[in-house]
């Protein structure tokens, strides 16, 4: 796979990222305070990203590996390659999902780089690049069931005597809000895997998922039970909302263009979906389950 020269630094953990910002050598008293957040992080040499890595093929967790290398993905290739093009450092900060939103948005953070998806919601809350990752043959988004209820749950209007499962703060929890009339009962859980996990075990009936995702860890785990629901999709405006974003802390214009500049040229020369289908492979390969 391709791999660009940015140095990874392993967050330890909020305390010790603020820590260490902090006592980065600071500018001297004479020269003026940086204008944005990008002259910042150029100043003192390190982006930080924050991501949840557990969702396969964009950021998940090489087992063989420890440290900072033990995050790979295609969204980790990326955040690479935007260190490189500022020439700074990058450190990784692992997250759950809404905590990676919630963190950037405060500014505690550069970047979200996490397979985020648009809405009008977290457009208000930070600064969302272009998209990226739009792909022609995505399959959107539907149900994950168990094999036995393939009968009784057909789509979103069978739910209502069903207990429905997905990630907090996804564009999963905004679709069934938006378009799912009744179920038993809506839980919310900090990862996609412990909302497949909940479907295969029985504490679920139907997860709100990302086909392409679901389906890897279908097939990563034969024998598991699970199908998508056939012949149904949510509603999605994939003009509009499809791809995938990084976020930015809101009003930090300057930055989110130094990564559109990046993602254009991955857009243009087809660099991402090589990284997304080597690590699509890749975890396959390692047996990685989303």
């Amino acid at each position: 796979m391709k791999k660009t020269s940015a140095k990874i630094i392993l967050s330890l953990g909020l305390a010790a990222m603020l820590a260490a910002c902090s006592s980065s050598a600071p500018a001297a008293s004479d020269s003026p305070a940086p204008a944005n957040r990008l002259e910042e992080i150029k100043a003192r040499g390190v982006l930080t990203v924050a991501t949840e890595p557990y969702f396969v093929p964009n950021e998940f967790i090489d087992p063989t590996k420890t440290g900072a290398e033990q995050y790979v993905g295609s969204d980790m290739e990326l955040a690479k390659l935007i260190a490189e093009r500022m020439g700074v450092e990058l450190e990784i900060v692992p997250l759950e999902f809404t905590q990676v939103l919630a963190s950037v948005a405060e500014g505690k953070y550069d970047l979200a780089i996490s397979a985020l998806a648009y809405t009008p919601t977290r457009a208000e809350a930070m600064e969302l690049s272009i998209g990226y990752n739009m792909r022609d043959d995505n399959p959107g988004y539907g149900l994950l069931i168990r094999e036995e209820n393939k009968d009784d749950i057909t789509g979103s209007e069978d739910l209502k005597d069903f207990i429905l499962i997905t990630q907090s703060g996804s564009i999963q929890e905004e679709l069934c809000n938006q378009q799912v009339p009744a179920y038993k009962e809506f839980k919310r859980v900090s990862s996609m895997t412990d909302a497949f996990l909940s479907v295969q075990e029985g504490k679920a009936d139907a997860a709100a998922v990302a086909i392409t995702n679901a389906q890897l860890y279908i097939d990563s785990n034969p024998g598991c039970g699970m199908m998508i629901v056939e012949d149904f999709k949510f509603d999605f405006d994939d003009e509009k909302y499809g791809g995938t974003r990084i976020g930015a802390p809101k009003g930090e214009t300057e930055l989110i263009e130094a990564v559109n500049e990046v993602l254009r040229e991955v857009n243009e020369n087809g660099q991402y979906k090589a990284w997304y289908d080597e690590y699509s492979d890749y975890a396959k390969s390692l047996g990685i389950e989303n």
